[in-house]
């Protein structure tokens, strides 16, 4: 009953996520530089992606296991945490000091693969319920 788009999707988003950090963490020290980035900001926004890297690790962990032993609850779980995940990248995507188009860019496909994994998430945990 395991998913295999949800498992491939679960893959290439944690891909997708170490570009996603390493991209976001440089635009920030970019912005730092060359903006006068205000400094009762910069740690904020540096404390939110890491926060945002460890509950996506934290997920995709979750949401890996629960398909592959076909569980609801580490599933559930993960589905929860997406949440999170998908407030702080809304953080990122609108309501950071400086937004820039690649900040729009990564965000959006972010966003994407969120909702995506989202579907396929319920579809599973349906398909395990039954």
């Amino acid at each position: 009953l395991s998913s295999v788009p949800l498992q491939i999707l679960f893959y290439v988003n944690g891909i997708y996520y170490i570009f996603y950090f390493l991209a976001t963490l440089a635009m920030i020290v970019y912005k730092s530089q060359v903006f006068s980035y205000p400094d009762d900001f910069l740690a904020p926004d540096l404390t939110l992606l890491f926060i945002m890297a460890i509950l996506e690790v934290l997920r995709l962990y979750l949401g890996s296991k629960g398909n592959l032993t076909e569980e609801e609850a580490p599933l559930g779980l993960s589905l929860v945490i997406t949440v999170g995940s998908v407030i702080l990248s809304v953080y990122f995507l609108v309501w950071q000091t400086y937004v820039l188009k690649a900040d729009v860019i990564i965000n959006a496909v972010l966003l994407f693969t969120y909702g995506l994994e989202s579907v396929l998430q319920v579809i599973a945990i349906a398909a395990f319920v039954s």
